[in-house]
Order: structure tokens, then C-alpha cells, then sequence
């Protein structure tokens, strides 16, 4: 059996963190938050979300 692999919108991690997505899309180009382009579209996988969580609380 094979883990599912959470997928969130900018949309979706903006509403998580309650902030702008502007405010995600700034830490996606500052390179503060991982993400994947498809298309036009980032998307942010759930482990990359949690290592930039951990990382604002090591700050």
C-alpha cells in the first residue's frame, strides 16, 4: 500500500496559516517554502509545509 501524498494550493496552506497568499507566495519565491509549478499553479507538499513550520519555530 502506498501513502497518499497531500497537496495543497496556495489557496489552501494561505487559509492553514491564516495569512495573504500573497504572504505564501512570497515565502514559495524567497525559497522560505518549497514548492512545485504546475503550469502556472504552485503547489506545496504537505512534508515541505511542516519543514517550513518547523523552521519558523527554530527562528
Amino acid at each position: 500500500m502506498s501513502a497518499e501524498l497531500k497537496v495543497y494550493t496556495v489557496k489552501e496552506v494561505a487559509e492553514i496559516l491564516r495569512v495573504s497568499q500573497m504572504t505564501v507566495s512570497r515565502y514559495i519565491k524567497s525559497g522560505k517554502l518549497k514548492s512545485s509549478k504546475l503550469g502556472r499553479m504552485h503547489r506545496i507538499v504537505e512534508s515541505d509545509l511542516k519543514s517550513f513550520l518547523d523552521d519558523c519555530k527554530k527562528a
